[in-house]
């Protein structure tokens, strides 16, 4: 009977033990949320009397021999209590004039099933009593100076591998303001590749999979450059002469870079591509998705395209449809460190007018190319005709506020923002945003149309909007880049990153960020277009215009 009971209770706490263990990544995952909780909210911690990051790396040994859920929290309470204590303080006022925008909030995590209750209690009080900011969000705010000290840490060394990967997982848990509309949740992404982080062996196997990760953001204004090493100095990588745009899972040549250079192999304008190296285009699109991020499709397939006509070799196949037929020709690309590409790529850039008067009394602005210098000259210009067409299909030079104040009769907000609340981390607050124009009695009394693609980013996007405000306005083209507002930047050892920084919103809270701006009347170019050398979005403006339909 002693047997029989021995045994059952050996069983009995061994399934005791096996409900408590916690795994390497629940582990790490937990410890991340909760470093970077600290990192903002304690009193100590974010007013820098610390030294936070090395508090990190002398923990994660402990943290790395927690075998239960009691070990763990056992760990962080004790972590916490080593902080000092914290002030308790009367309730925090929120000013009247603060609304909040909360969809990006989430504390809820305080109550993880691995917490003990005297560790979640300790998170909640902290959040009561956190540390108080008395910096504003404005212009000059640098939320990030202390991200960028992660120099000297050695990517091949487990610990500084996750202080890098907390460091930047919390910047955008506390000020990445989309958060809320990512296509998967940041909690998960972390869970995914932290063991691929622990794993890792070289400094190239870490940065593949923090880029995995930045792509995630769903944010076409993110940007992940590694910087140069002694071994990736020594690559070449090679070039097709030219560039265009993904069309029926095609690419099709828009712009000649190297006019000399297409020419010997008969690239032209309208020249379809079908393969690379035996790889179809839909292919080698698929294959890339893990490493570019772009807030909706057409961007990403805007941004593809770079990746798809560049080559390690410069000897590459290439798959060419023409009258029907598939022809396959063996191309030699070019350097792009050969001293002759600066050279073909000026040959064939075409100056461009910065504004003109079209047939039919109608105006045409380049808004790539004009800069605010030269908005009262086209003004003077324009100003009797029936109708003004902003091309948008670039990036615009700063010239919204000269231009839109000759657009509209009369003073408009055009935009609201969301900024972080700097006293709440992870918290977002509606401002007032920004108007345009003023009393004009002179202003235009035209037709207002703007050409918009995939092209159009941030600025573009935002100048859209601006000039939405004429009530005359319609917008053209088709879905824009979907990434409106500026960049947050920050640099680590090896590489450098960045992300959307505010949010961007009309003035009745619709979104821009992944949707873009929607256009009145969706036109795309066409593969024959293109062959024909026409602008069916110019001219589908240019119908508009005249019959209103």
């Amino acid at each position: 009977m002693k047997k029989v009971a021995l045994l059952f209770l050996f069983v009995f706490s061994q399934t005791i033990f096996s409900f408590n263990k916690i795994t390497e990544t629940e582990r790490l995952a937990a410890t991340c949320k909760v470093w970077g909780f600290l990192k903002y909210y304690h009193p100590k911690v974010a007013g820098g009397e610390l030294n936070w990051d090395n508090q990190l790396l002398e923990k994660l040994p402990l943290i790395e021999k927690a075998q239960t859920k009691e070990e763990f929290s056992l760990i962080l309470e004790n972590w916490i209590d080593d902080l000092g204590p914290v002030k308790e303080i009367a309730l925090i006022a929120v000013p009247k004039d603060v609304k909040f925008f909360d969809k990006n909030f989430d504390l809820s995590w305080f109550n993880n099933k691995l917490f003990s209750k005297k560790l979640s209690k300790k998170l909640k009080f902290i959040e009561e009593n956190r540390f108080q900011s008395n910096e504003e969000f404005g212009p000059n705010f640098d939320g990030f100076k202390n991200e960028k000290n992660y120099f000297n840490l050695e990517c091949t060394d487990k610990n500084s591998k996750l202080l890098m990967l907390y460091a930047y997982w919390n910047v955008v848990e506390y000020y990445f303001p989309y958060k809320y509309i990512m296509d998967q949740k940041w909690d998960q992404t972390l869970n995914e590749i932290l063991p691929s982080v622990v794993q890792s062996k070289t400094s190239e196997d870490f940065y593949k999979i923090l880029r995995k990760a930045v792509v995630k953001l769903d944010d076409s204004h993110v940007v992940f450059h590694i910087y140069p090493t002694s071994s990736t100095l020594k690559k070449s990588f090679y070039y097709f002469p030219a560039t265009g745009k993904i069309m029926e899972e095609k690419l099709v040549i828009t712009e000649i870079l190297g006019d000399s250079l297409a020419e010997a192999d008969n690239i032209k304008i309208g020249t379809v591509i079908t393969k690379i190296n035996d790889k179809s285009i839909k292919e080698i699109i698929e294959e890339k998705r893990e490493l570019i991020p772009a807030s909706n499709e057409v961007s990403y397939l805007d941004k593809v395209i770079g990746m798809i006509l560049m080559s390690e070799s410069d000897k590459v196949q290439v798959e060419f449809l023409k009258d029907g037929k598939y022809e396959t020709k063996s191309m030699t690309w070019f350097n792009y460190h050969d001293s002759h590409r600066n050279e073909y790529k000026k040959g064939a850039q075409k100056k461009k007018d910065k504004f003109k008067l079209l047939d039919n009394n109608i105006g045409y602005v380049n808004m790539g190319v004009i800069k605010p210098k030269n908005v009262p000259d086209m003004i003077e210009a324009l100003k009797s005709t029936k109708a003004i067409v902003f091309d948008m299909r670039n990036y615009p030079n700063g010239t919204y506020k000269d231009i839109s104040d000759f657009l509209n009769p009369e003073e408009k907000k055009f935009v609201i923002y969301t900024y972080p609340y700097l006293n709440y981390p992870g918290r977002y607050y509606w401002t007032e945003g920004r108007s345009t124009g003023f009393e004009n009695k002179d202003y235009y009394k035209g037709k207002v149309v703007v050409l918009l693609n995939e092209d159009s980013i941030s600025q573009s996007e935002w100048t859209a909007m601006c000039f939405q405000t004429a009530g005359n306005t319609t917008i053209i083209g088709s879905q824009t880049a979907g990434a409106d507002g500026n960049v947050f930047e920050f640099d680590f050892k090896g590489f450098h990153t960045g992300f959307s920084g505010i949010g961007v919103y009309y003035p009745d809270g619709r979104e821009t960020q992944r949707v873009g701006i929607v256009p009145d009347i969706e036109i795309k170019p066409t593969i024959l277009g293109i062959q024909q050398g026409k602008d069916e979005v110019l001219e589908r403006a240019l119908l508009y215009i005249e019959n209103g339909k």
